[in-house]
This record gives structure tokens, sequence and C-alpha cells, in this order.
């Protein structure tokens, strides 16, 4: 297995390469071109799906996504699950008649189809001692008027409740496959996916906690009761008690929902984690199926500003072998500072860190020309080609003025001519940089010949007649 680049290594390589041009990049407009969504490590959801389209069982996707790995059985067991946090109040019901019991033992039949509550934990005349537990009867308990299998468990904690969901592995996952995966797809696919999400499940169950597993993407979706579909019980039917198994251990089976055409080795993606034969980087050439296999998104200097937390000049990356970024540095007009590749992906929103920067920009202006007299703009590029110049039309239309080639630094020089005041910006795939508007003064008219032979032979006032 490669290892990965640490920025320690190269941070002082990285800095000297930072030299920015003269104006900086104040006015830049940065062009972040990603691909893949999640984590990269493990199984790729819309992998999965290429493979089961090609042909592939679900053990020949697992075995390539997890290679090293066996097959093997778990009984079942009761998961717990946070469907609800930090909440002032919670509606539970049921078709049916449900059983309340506080920490106490004090047990309370209830008919009614709903029951809120609120931190305070009064059922009528009487106050509830947390955790309070929901058990339901012929029918399923609801929250809010989702669907939930097994118990509910309602947690006090800093004047709200907090509510789990407790209920066997084997139905927990029939809310979770369908959550993680779309409609419609391939068996296969989604075997596969019942397989890792019960791998990863056990792996991760903490009995010292209040909760193994939240519902979100923090573990894994979870759906409850409104997101079961026959298909996907019937995958988690057909593996029934199967998990990953390295060296007798159920592996936490990690899986995003594409890695952009390679998975990412685990020690690259989650600080402190050790390299495992299990979670290595594999190629993955049918995630091409996502419309998020390739993506980008832009933003201006300013706006890096702002959700950054300090003025950015310019930003650069550190990639591992593998291609994802590993850290970036932030280069601003006081000094450098460097982040951690996920500070970085979660201020910006971004969906992987599998990406790269570069940058477009023209050196900052208003400038003032004669007209058709030349003008000499500058700038910058890195890392991007098929930039062209464009002018600003009287019509509020842009023209194609030229192509931009650089220099082996980055910069260049363009000469132009302009003859009205307008704008120039560049742009490069339907996305283009600040304008740059220039003014354009014309001399004043000369003044005629017989204006000047007045002017010539006029003389003051005289006081004598």
């Amino acid at each position: 297995m490669r290892g990965r680049f640490r920025a320690s290594a190269v941070l002082g390589v990285l800095l000297a390469a930072c030299a920015l041009p003269a104006n900086g990049l104040a006015s830049s407009l940065f062009v972040i071109d990603g691909a893949g969504w999640g984590n990269g490590v493990g199984m790729s959801q819309w992998g999965a799906e290429g493979y089961a389209l090609h042909g592939w069982s679900y053990k020949q996707i697992l075995a390539h996504y997890y290679p090293h790995t066996t097959i093997g059985s778990a009984a079942d067991r009761d998961v717990r699950v946070l469907i609800a946090q930090s909440r002032q109040q919670v509606a539970v019901g049921s078709a049916a008649p449900f059983l309340l019991v506080d920490a106490h033992g004090f047990k309370f039949h209830l008919s009614t189809s709903s029951l809120v509550l609120t931190p305070r934990l009064l059922f009528g005349k009487h106050r509830l001692a947390p955790p309070v537990t929901i058990e339901p009867g012929a029918q399923p308990l609801t929250l809010g008027g989702t669907g939930y299998r097994g118990e509910l468990t309602l947690l006090r904690a800093g004047g709200t409740l907090s509510v789990v969901n407790t209920l066997p592995l084997e139905r927990y996952l029939r809310g979770v496959v369908p959550a993680e995966m779309p409609n419609h797809w391939a068996s296969q696919a989604y075997e596969a996916q019942a397989v890792a999400a019960r791998s990863y499940a056990i792996a991760t169950l903490d009995p010292s906690a209040q909760f193994d597993l939240y519902a979100d993407n923090r573990s894994q979706m979870y759906g409850g009761i409104a997101a079961e579909t026959a298909a996907t019980d019937d995958a988690v039917g057909a593996t029934a008690g199967q998990v990953l198994l390295y060296g007798n251990q159920v592996i936490t089976a990690y899986y995003d929902s594409n890695s952009g055409g390679r998975t990412a080795p685990v020690q690259d993606i989650f600080a402190g984690r050790q390299p495992v034969p299990y979670l290595v980087s594999v190629s993955d050439p049918y995630d091409s199926l996502s419309p998020y296999h390739r993506w980008r998104v832009t933003a201006l200097a300013s706006g890096l500003s702002s959700k950054l937390g300090m003025p950015i000049d310019d930003v650069r990356v550190v990639h591992t072998a593998d291609g994802y970024v590993s850290s970036v540095v932030l280069v601003g007009p006081r000094g450098t500072k460097q982040v951690t590749a996920k500070d970085f992906e979660e201020a910006l929103g971004l969906r992987s860190l599998r990406f790269s920067i570069s940058v477009i920009s023209l050196d900052d202006g208003p400038v003032q020309v004669g007209a058709a007299q030349p003008l000499d703009l500058h700038g910058y590029l890195r890392d991007i080609g098929g930039v062209v110049l464009q002018q600003l039309l009287p019509d509020g239309s842009w023209r194609q003025v030229r192509r931009v080639h650089t220099h082996p630094d980055g910069r260049f020089e363009l000469t132009v001519r302009p003859r009205v005041s307008t704008s120039y910006r560049l742009a490069v795939d339907q996305l283009a940089g600040p304008d740059l508007k220039v003014e354009v003064t014309r001399p004043r008219p000369a003044p005629s010949a017989a204006a000047r032979s007045t002017t010539r032979h006029a003389k003051p006032a005289s006081s004598r007649p």
C-alpha cells in the first residue's frame, strides 16, 4: 500500500512555492474541481451499483471494496439509535395502546393515539423520572408521525429531550438500506449495502454510551418504517446475519456515496487511524454513474475570507499519493495558516476531500487610458488552461478578445486598445472572474483658429478714453 505525503514534510516546499504575484490575488476567482461525495473510504455505493449492473454478486462487490476480509455470521442483537436530539417537546403515539415506564418502574397504560411531553416530563399529575421508556403494543410507535419499530426511550439533558429507538439489528437495517441507496437499484447492490451496514453497526456498538448510532450520516442514514421497501427488505433478509470479518473481528465497514474513481486509504481521511489491509485504496471505475462523480465550485477571495475567518490571498493544497487532500495552506497578507483538509471541506461545504484548486486573476483596477491607446493588462493563472480574456460590449454582452498564455511562473501580460470605457475579465468553461473596469478618457478639443486669434490679441481693459 502506498503511503501518504505528510503535510509537515512538504510544508516548507509548499510555502516557498506560495510566493504571490506582486499585487496578490485579492480579486481572484478560485476554481475548486472535485470528485466523489463522502469520505471515500470503503465501499462506494454508486460503484457497487455499477458492479452489480456488470453482473457482480454482492460477495464479489464486498471482496473488491474490503480486500482480505471474509464473510461470517453474527447473532441478531438490539441496537440503540438516536432519532431526535435537544427537543423542547416530543410527540409520541401509536395506533394501538402503548405503555410508559419511568426510571422508578412506574407504569402507565395509554389508550390515547398521541402524547406530547416536554422536558418537565409531566404526565397528568405525575412527574416521570427519566429515562422514560415507551413500549409498543400491537402497533408500532410513532415520533412526530414517523413510525419506528421497537421501543422509544426519552432522555433528558440540559433542559431538553432526546429520543433513542431501541430495536433488533435486522429490523434496524430495514430502515437503513433504503435510506442509504436510491430506489430501483440492483439487488446485489442492496445486499452488499446490507452486509456493510450490519458490519458497521456491530463494530460501533458502545455499551458505555446512552446510544450506539446516529440516524444520520454521522453513523448511517436511518428512516424508520417509512423508508422500508420490499426490495431492500429482501436484501436484508437474503443476507441475514452476514458480516465482514478480518481476523475473526467484525470490521468497521465504512462506505460512502461515491469515491470519484478511486477509494481512499483509511489513514488518509480519519486522523489518527492506522492503516488496515481492508480499508485501502482500490479502483472504482463504475462510480461514474453518479451525478457527483465530478463537481466544480467557485469562490472569490472575499468569499473565502469570510468563510475561513482571515483575509485570503491564495489557497494551496497538499495531496496524498491517492489524490486526496491532506492539508490546506491559507495565504494572507499577514502570513500563512495551515488547516486540516476536513476543516476546509466543512467550511466551504465541499462534497469530498478529493479536490484541487485553480486560480484565475487579473491585477486590480480600475484604470484609466486614452482612447485607442495601448493598455497592458497583467494577471496570474495557476493549474488551469483554456482561459480567455473577454471585453464588455455596449449591449451588455461579452466578446472574446484572445486566449491567455502564461509565463512559466503563471504570470501573463496582454495589450489591449479600448476605444470606449469598458470592462475586461478572464473566463473559462462558462465561468468568469471579477471585472476589471477601464475608463477611457478623451482629450479636450483644441481651440478653434478664431478662438486662438481672439485670445492672442485680447488686451487688458484701459481706464483711458
